[in-house]
């Protein structure tokens, strides 16, 4: 079709030559003749051929006419050419035709634009485009070289002009003909001719030149122009960012083409430090230029061109993205100049993009990519703010990879890194955000697996998640709203916290404000809880407790209404208020007759009020039925006695106001208490609901629940229950005195449980008030607290008797029941005693057992704490069991939590009595003294919560609650609040500590001043020195977790941390605002260091090294106070500490260990160190006493002698294995500073190995076989090489060092022996890996010696097996001839090996010897 085509317009173009007058139309012909600006030929060949083969040029502004079709034209030329008579020689007449008459600026630029084609050839093909005069000689093989070469030459007379009034540059229009060429003839003398040409171009043109290049050159000539451009990359990539938007795509692909294995790294480097899409998209861009528009067309037009901007965008990610799946080179490049970038302000929002692009193009790079992420997060150099950035910028490029970011994220939630999981959860979040809605759907189903997944960390994290997406768009959780409900069905395995996060998220999307919507899941929740609540098994009691708790706290939430809101929306609320009410009256039917259920039921419903604000008509019916409640059951007035038979005499105890015998009130403590033990177990219960009596072990939670409820009404103010602060309880004696031993079992545990029952109720009592400021309230509440320290010692007595008594509960959750003892020794106990007894004792003891046995199986009238209390009531007990140390720190789960407010009582001065009778003056009217036992009291609780808050386990994953980790017994609503919220309030103690810990370091200073009297001195009890001792240390303790936190790390957290310094610094000297955190952080060190001096004991000291160390970890010049910390910890470790120290303290040994390692990993010089220590303080141990110490290192004892010798023993291995190996290309000077330091570090090994002929214990032994083939082994890589250079020039120097070593091989060879004779296989597990090492040292030193040219020199020899001392060990098989004929006298090796190596001038063979004793002692003793 194409060749008849061809003939048909081949004919009509000759008939048209030949004569036109016959064939054109009249209008045509009339048209023609009519022309006056044909160019005439004047016996040009050049325009005689060109008329012949149907162009005919104009001139003027005229535009020149081709009457062919474009192909025919240029094969009649090509043929007119080829068969001319002067062919070649015509081409090159042509060309300068074509020369002369392109001299006139009109005339070329007439030739460089598109010809006119006749109106006939036009409408018969249907062309609509026809190329310029150039562009089809250009096509014509025999003469492209010729026109490449003219073009090139004439470019250069309009590099700098401008442009024409028509708006053409004529440079540009050049160039122009060059593109998209079918063939190149010659493309390297193309591309050599392009080069030069942008070398001597405008950067207005350069850019435009380098831009069209992929479209001049063939792909073959892309790598040629990589290198050809490399001087001009570097500008290139400078005005990367100003490239036109539509040109990015072009540019970025010839740069990625271009990219070698030699410079793929340098280019990607360039590439993503220049390559900044982000201003093309700038919101505030899009914005600026709407803003600037009048017209809807024009606003629509704008839109337009944004919609074009982000195409563009997704199609320069388009062509990196094909590069990198395609071309490995590029996408390893793209990963290291990632990966080598160190600094968080180095990274970029594109780094996170490439990342996630390159984790999303292959199977093989994730790995790789997932470990340099966790790196990247763990270090801190990819953060929230990057992250955000990345998804607002280049969203619609990720979004194309949604499944591989999701599983990014999954892949990072199963990590053990809180940082890390956090990072998935952003992920998660971000997807979420910018993503569509199949892509939200898809981030909700994998939360949903992961909430669903058993793991505590992923999880909470996971749900943590669902809650800020409910926060970001409600609209679209609610569609994914089935997915979330499908884990009610996995309730049974979540933690309380956990069961409220998840019923908070249904409960939102259940009840939005939009009416009619999720009806379906309120139904769902609605029919879930109250079958939980119904339930005798008490977990799911819980969980129907928590999630009634929950909705109703959604439903009843204050709402800010608008003032022209309707009635219907009025009588909304009414119905939600009645909702309300019908189920916290559903819940308290549920759990009024379970005392355990009731007060999960208070503490949820008062974890509720002071998180959320309630609607105020539904907080005034709840606050006013608790009051009344509470009222009635627990207080009565002073004047009416207590009616009873009790086993005590009843008193009004613990009253702050001296009452007269007609007004006031008493917590009706103890006849409540005694009322509930004696009943029988087995009442009915219609006997029991008839009653309705309010059990005693509420008291606590049901007055939090009150005094929230008043707090929240009246903005914080308590003169409404203020009376509850002062007023006395029904109780009876409580310090038993010397009739404690004497007391029956029964005795001693009802007053056991009325004074854990008073210990609560009174630190409830400090929560509720602490933060009152009245002068009188803050007195009442340091009276209350003194209160809690006396019954603290109380219980310490009760229970170093009472061994397996049972407390009452003190709050609840399933934590707290997985802590109940009876659960296995205390329920086998009473089982065991049960045919033991007869009567009706043995029949209340059953019940009581069954109960504490089925407590989370049986029906909630059984769940009554009261019978559990009772089975130790009536266990008889001797009396004998003699007195024990109890800490109440295992009882945790049985204290009422204090509130993290309560702290604030720390801004009360500490007043000591010595420092009373010696600095305080007289002129203060009032104050609030705070003593030594009431802040040590609560800087222990302190210090637990923040060891438990800022310094997280692991995630660990739980088959099922059971197995779950007590960590978090007694810290639950300190888990409600955010880490940063702590830290924050602890932040705000900070001066009252400082001003704590002053006061102590004075009383301390005081005390060993000389010129204090004896009757001073006296004052200070040893119990007030041991309290303030105690405070001491919880003081360093705080401070060091506050400031170790790994959170200041994050960016959030960084004003955090600066209130913090600034606290400290303070204390030094005023500090000017804004200061830098270096200077903050030499300040509060240089306040902390002076502390040193007054420490008390050797913990204290330990702490405070550790507090300063974290200080320098917030430093980014660390090494500066590096040679501080190790002078405190030398004269921590040169001080004699009191005596008795080791035995108080059980973990002396391992605080030892710590600060040794802290001295000598911080010593300036470690070797030096140890040298000191084992050649002046080891030697004084010797020759001391047995029980005495070293004078100079009074800390090491014969005890402590392992500890020493380990840590030293391991340091000097971790010293010498971090000294790089040396290189011949050393200077002299390195060569002999490295080979003194290995002398150094062989002298102090061999000092080390020798003492386990004095210390021969089991411990030295070990430390010797372990740590002595690691500093064999560190020896052969690290000194060998050296010994390798330096053995001709430091002959003696090499001698010496391999002579010294030797010995102390032979040793460690004789260990060997020993432990194999002993047959300890402690020791003897060590021995292979050991005798491997002096192997490999024996061939390491021959090929030594070969390498010097010394071989003879080298030779071997056997050594007999010996023992410790020496003695030669006798061979258990004196048949066997071969292992005693094998021996022979190793000191005569040595000295052989010696004098060959003197006569051939090299020394080395006695280390040879050496460690071929080693060598043949493995085969002697085996």
């Amino acid at each position: 079709m194409v060749s008849k085509r061809s003939r048909r317009d081949s004919e009509d173009k000759e008939t048209l030559t030949e004569d036109a007058s016959k064939t054109m139309p009249l209008s045509k012909l009339a048209k023609k003749s009519h022309d006056s600006h044909e160019v005439e030929e004047n016996g040009s060949v050049f325009v005689r051929l060109l008329k012949t083969s149907g162009l005919t040029l104009k001139t003027g502004e005229n535009q020149n006419q081709l009457g062919v079709d474009q192909v025919i034209f240029q094969r009649k030329l090509f043929q007119a050419l080829r068969k001319h008579p002067a062919y070649p020689k015509v081409i090159e007449e042509f060309v300068n035709g074509l020369e002369s008459y392109t001299e006139d600026s009109e005339s070329l630029r007439n030739c460089l634009l598109s010809c006119e084609r006749l109106q006939d050839e036009e409408a018969g093909m249907g062309t609509f485009y026809s190329k310029s005069l150039i562009k089809l000689l250009l096509g014509i093989d025999i003469l492209q070289p010729a026109i490449i070469k003219m073009l090139f030459e004439k470019v250069p007379q309009f590099l700098f002009e401008s442009e024409s009034r028509d708006g053409i540059n004529m440079a540009r229009l050049i160039i122009n003909q060059l593109k998209w060429l079918d063939r190149i003839v010659d493309g390297k003398d193309l591309t050599a001719q392009m080069m030069q040409l942008i070398s001597v171009a405008p950067v207005n043109l350069q850019h435009d030149f380098i831009t069209s290049l992929p479209e001049i050159l063939g792909d073959s000539q892309h790598a040629n122009v990589g290198k050809e451009l490399r001087w001009i990359r570097q500008l290139v990539m400078g005005k990367l960012s100003s490239v036109r938007l539509e040109d990015l795509p072009v540019v970025v692909k010839f740069l990625l083409h271009s990219v070698t294995d030699t410079t793929s790294l340098e280019v990607i480097s360039e590439l993503r430090e220049n390559l900044n899409v982000q201003h093309f998209i700038l919101p505030s861009r899009v914005q600026a230029s709407q803003s600037k528009l009048k017209s809807k067309g024009l606003a629509s037009s704008s839109g337009n061109q944004e919609n074009s901007d982000k195409d563009c965008i997704v199609l320069v990610f388009d062509v990196i993205k094909s590069a990198i799946r395609y071309e490995k080179t590029i996408s390893e490049a793209w990963f290291k100049a990632i990966e080598r970038i160190e600094s968080a302000a180095g990274h970029k929002a594109l780094d996170v993009v490439m990342l996630l692009i390159i984790y999303s193009t292959s199977t093989q790079t994730k790995k790789g990519v997932e470990k340099l992420l966790r790196n990247k997060i763990q270090s801190d150099c990819i953060q929230e703010q990057l992250l955000d950035s990345a998804f607002s910028t280049h969203y619609l490029v990720l979004k194309d990879i949604c499944p591989s970011i999701l599983l990014l994220a999954q892949t990072l939630f199963h990590s053990q890194d809180q940082r890390i999981i956090l990072f998935g959860s952003l992920l998660y979040k971000y997807a979420f955000k910018f993503f569509d809605t199949y892509c939200q759907q898809e981030v909700v189903g994998a939360l949903v697996t992961h909430v669903c997944s058993g793991t505590e960390a992923e999880v909470d994290t996971a749900l943590d998640v669902l809650l800020e997406l409910i926060v970001l768009n409600a609209s679209a959780m609610r569609l994914n709203a089935a997915f979330v409900k499908g884990i009610l069905d996995y309730l049974e395995n979540m933690s309380p916290q956990q069961i409220r996060k998840i019923f908070c998220i249904l409960s939102t999307l259940a009840f939005s404000q939009q009416p009619g919507t999720s009806n379906h899941i309120q139904d769902d929740m609605h029919l879930v809880i109250r079958k939980q609540l119904s339930s005798t098994v008490f977990k799911y009691k819980l969980i129907g407790i928590i999630g009634a708790v929950t909705m109703a706290g959604i439903m009843a939430e204050d709402r800010s209404v608008p003032s022209n809101s309707t009635q219907r929306s009025a009588d909304v609320s009414s119905e939600q208020r009645t909702q309300v009410t019908s189920l916290l009256q559903l819940v308290h039917s549920c759990t009024e007759h379970s005392p355990w259920a009731s007060s999960l039921y208070y503490d949820e419903f008062a974890n509720l009020i002071q998180e959320r604000k309630l609607a105020p008509k539904t907080l005034e019916w709840v606050g006013e039925t608790i009051f009344n409640d509470f009222q009635d059951a627990f207080v009565v007035d002073f004047c009416a006695a207590p009616k009873g038979d009790f086993p005590f005499p009843v008193k009004a105890l613990y009253g702050l106001e001296e009452y007269s015998t007609q007004d006031g009130i008493v917590i009706n403590l103890l006849p409540l208490f005694y009322q509930e033990c004696a009943k029988d177990a087995s009442r009915v219960t219609s006997q029991e609901s008839s009653q309705r009596s309010m059990s005693s072990l509420c008291l606590a939670s049901h007055f939090r629940l009150l005094r929230l409820c008043v707090a929240r009404q009246h903005d914080g103010n308590l003169d409404e229950i203020d009376g509850l602060l002062e007023c006395p309880l029904f109780l009876p004696d409580l310090e038993p005195g010397e009739k404690l031993e004497s007391m029956s079992a029964k005795d001693r545990s009802l007053l056991c449980s009325l004074t854990f029952l008073t210990f609560n109720w009174f630190r409830e009592v400090v929560n509720a008030f602490c933060q009152q400021t009245s002068p009188e309230m803050k007195g009442k509440v340091l009276s209350r607290l003194k209160d809690l320290v006396e019954l603290q010692e109380l219980l310490e007595k009760y229970l170093a008797v009472i061994p397996d008594y049972v407390p009452p509960f003190a709050s609840v959750d399933l934590d707290s029941l997985d802590m109940m003892p009876w659960s296995s020794s205390a329920v086998a106990a009473k089982n065991k005693n049960k045919g033991k007894t007869g009567g009706k004792k043995q029949k209340a003891d059953s019940s009581k057992a069954s109960c504490a046995d089925t407590l989370l199986t049986e029906d909630t009238s059984e769940c009554d704490m009261a019978p559990s209390g009772r089975s130790h009531i009536d266990k008889e007990s001797t009396g004998k069991e003699g007195k024990t140390f109890v800490s109440l720190q295992s009882h945790r789960a049985f204290f009422r939590e204090l509130d993290i407010e309560v702290f604030s009582i720390l801004h009360s001065g500490l007043v000591t009595k010595f420092i009373l009778d010696t600095e305080m003056h007289t002129e203060a009217t009032e104050v609030v003294q705070l003593g030594p036992a009431e802040l040590l009291f609560l800087l222990e609780d302190l210090s637990q919560k923040l060891e438990n808050v800022l310094t997280p386990p692991f995630a660990k994953r739980i088959c099922c609650f059971k197995n779950k980790g007590r960590r978090n017994i007694g810290f639950s609503h300190l888990h409600q609040r955010s880490v940063q919220d702590i830290v924050h309030c602890v932040v705000q103690l900070l001066t009252p500590m400082c001003n704590h810990l002053e006061n102590i370091h004075n009383f301390f200073q005081c005390l060993g001043a000389e010129n204090l009297s004896v009757d001073d001195k006296a004052r200070a009890t040893a119990q007030e020195q041991h309290t303030m001792a105690c405070c001491y240390q919880k003081l360093l303790q705080v401070l060091h977790a506050l400031f170790a936190w790994k959170g200041f790390t994050h960016q959030s957290n960084h004003r955090l941390l600066h209130s913090a310094l600034e606290v400290l610094s303070s204390r030094l000297k005023q500090t000017e605002q804004q200061q830098p955190l270096e200077e903050l952080v030499s300040q509060s060190f240089n306040y902390l260091q002076n502390f040193h001096h007054s420490v008390p004991s050797f913990q204290c000291g330990l702490y405070l090294l550790r507090l300063l160390m974290a200080l320098l970890e917030k430093s980014a010049v660390p090494n500066q106070k590096k040679e501080k910390l190790a002078s405190l910890a030398k004269q921590l470790l040169c001080r004699a500490w009191p005596h008795g120290e080791k035995e108080k303290n059980p973990t002396f040994n391992d605080h030892l260990h710590d600060l040794l390692c802290i001295y000598l990993e911080h010593s300036d010089n470690v070797l030096k160190a140890i040298e000191e220590i084992t050649g002046v303080g080891v030697p004084e141990l010797v020759n001391a006493p047995k029980d005495a110490a070293s004078s100079t290192f009074p800390t090491l004892t014969r005890h402590t002698f392992v500890i020493f010798f380990r840590v030293m023993m391991a340091e000097l291995e971790k010293t010498v294995k971090g000294l790089q190996a040396g290189t011949a290309a050393d200077s002299q000077q390195v060569h002999e500073e490295k080979l003194l330091y290995w002398n150094m570090a062989v002298r102090d090994f061999s000092i080390l190995i020798n003492l386990m002929k004095v210390f021969d214990s089991y411990p030295v032994l070990h430390v010797c076989l372990k740590y002595g083939r690691r500093f064999v082994e560190a020896f052969l890589k690290q000194c060998m090489p050296l010994l390798d250079f330096s053995f001709r020039k430091h002959r003696e120097d090499v001698l010496s060092l391999l002579q010294t070593l030797q010995l102390n091989t032979r040793l460690l060879h004789h260990l060997c022996g020993h432990s194999k004779i002993h047959q300890d296989t402690r020791l003897t597990k060590h021995v292979p890996l050991l005798k491997k090492s002096l192997e490999l040292l024996v061939c390491r030193v021959k090929a030594m010696l070969v390498l010097n040219n010394c071989r003879e020199a080298f030779w071997l020899g056997t050594l007999k097996n010996r023992d410790l001392q020496g003695e030669e060990i006798i061979s258990q098989h004196p048949s066997s001839s071969e292992s005693t004929a094998e021996d022979s006298e190793d000191g005569m090796t040595s000295h052989v090996s010696r004098n060959r190596a003197t006569e051939d001038g090299e020394d080395e063979a006695s280390d040879g010897q050496k460690d071929q004793d080693s060598d043949e002692s493995d085969d002697s003793s085996s």
